[in-house]
């Protein structure tokens, strides 16, 4: 049993072969008890005085032998159990190899079917697997160096042919050079697709925006008067300011595209994408800067409005006072009435300017071809005509005042 050339074929033969052999050394280590014990009482017969049964040297020889045949059972055991344990450490370096084969075979053929996602979502999903993954790959590459260093150990005793044990360790460095290519391949592949979709999903976030910010910019509330179209102009250039921050986001959409994988950056969907991103905020900007334009118009047109009110409320309360006004006789009054009328000029002077402002926003509204012009125009006209008509009515009082104090000097001369 013990100078037996069987150490197993594979890892749980030998376990069962040690258990034998661990048996055999348990009987061993007893038969070596009562070795001991007989060959202990033997050696008393070699030492009897007078009649002796049996020649002592016959004794002494005897339990020699036998002692020395205990002491190679007990170094055969000792060398079986080395082998044996030799043959474990072999077959346990195989196993382990195998089963590191067999973990690659799983996590390539797992990389083999895996997509790239078809959408952020997904590709997020599937980026955090693959992390798993990784941490998987970091666990086992530290087993498969010890693994390996097992291997070393084995080779370094020579025990075993080398060859057998030096194509496994090559053909597993392989393969785990293979998959972590396949593996670094496929996260490049992830970042890649992650890239992709991100870069999507941000260009459909800017296209809604700016689709928002259309139905914004071109519509044709322009508020109702004065205070509510400052109102719209307000809200109106902070939309201009967002859509002016929103410039460096469109044209840095080719440099984001450029940098995309070529099977990415390449396709015609997404190129045109680009294009009508564009184009879209183009129109945007251009109809923005209409509508700041026309809400401008429309505050002028509606300050206009209100200064031609105000100049109409002066005028038509001069006119009732002037056609209500009579020319007095009397020198005292008449000088009364042309200290007013001296207050009236002043007066005139500043409403005068205000009529010429109003003249001038009128031309430019009409130049700029708005909208309103007719009724501007119409209005500017009505607020001409009437201006028109006090100067008259003024200057006719003023003629009539002129001529009683010239009646009146007259008489205090005479």
């Amino acid at each position: 049993l013990l100078v037996s050339k069987d150490l197993g074929k594979h890892l749980l033969e030998v376990e069962d072969l040690l258990q034998k052999h661990g048996l055999l050394e348990a009987d061993i280590s007893a038969q070596t008890e009562r070795v001991q014990a007989l060959n202990t009482a033997a050696l008393k017969f070699s030492e009897l005085e007078g009649y002796q049964p049996c020649d002592p040297q016959i004794i002494c020889n005897r339990v020699n032998h036998v002692q020395t045949c205990l002491e190679e059972l007990g170094e055969l055991a000792g060398k079986r159990r080395k082998e044996l344990e030799d043959s474990r450490q072999l077959w346990a370096f195989f196993q382990e190899m195998e089963e590191a084969e067999a973990w690659i075979r799983e996590k390539e053929q797992i990389l083999a079917t895996k997509t790239y996602g078809r959408d952020l979502s997904s590709v997020l999903t599937l980026t955090n697997k693959h992390k798993s993954m990784l941490g998987e790959l970091g666990n086992r590459r530290a087993l498969l160096h010890q693994t390996m260093k097992k291997g070393e150990q084995i080779l370094a005793k020579k025990r075993f042919s080398p060859g057998g044990i030096q194509e496994k360790m090559r053909e597993v460095r392989l393969r785990w050079k293979k998959l972590e290519e396949v593996t670094g391949l496929h996260q490049q592949r992830l970042q890649e697709a992650f890239n992709f979709f991100q870069f999507s999903a941000e260009t459909d976030d800017l296209v809604a925006w700016l689709q928002d910010t259309y139905r914004i910019v071109s519509s044709d509330d322009f508020g109702h008067d004065d205070y509510s179209t400052q109102g719209l102009l307000r809200k109106h250039r902070a939309v201009v300011e967002e859509v002016e921050k929103h410039r460096t986001a469109v044209l840095s959409l080719r440099k984001q595209l450029a940098l995309l994988a070529p099977e990415y950056r390449q396709g015609v969907d997404v190129q045109i994408r680009v294009v009508e991103v564009e184009q879209l905020y183009g129109e945007v900007a251009e109809v923005a800067v209409l509508r700041q334009q026309w809400l401008q118009d429309a505050l002028a047109v509606y300050r206009m409005f209100s200064e031609v009110h105000a100049c109409e409320v002066w005028v038509d309360e001069k006119e009732q006072w002037l056609e209500k006004m009579e020319v007095p006789e009397e020198l005292d009054e008449v000088e009364v009435i042309q200290h007013r009328f001296e207050s009236l000029d002043q007066e005139m002077n500043s409403v005068m300017g205000r009529i010429l402002d109003v003249n001038q926003v009128v031309q430019q509204l009409v130049d700029g071809g708005h909208p309103s012009s007719e009724e501007v125009r119409s209005c500017q006209d009505h607020l001409n005509s009437r201006w028109n008509r006090v100067v008259e009515l003024v200057e006719r009082k003023k003629d009539q005042l002129s001529s009683v104090l010239k009646i009146q000097n007259y008489l205090l001369e005479c």
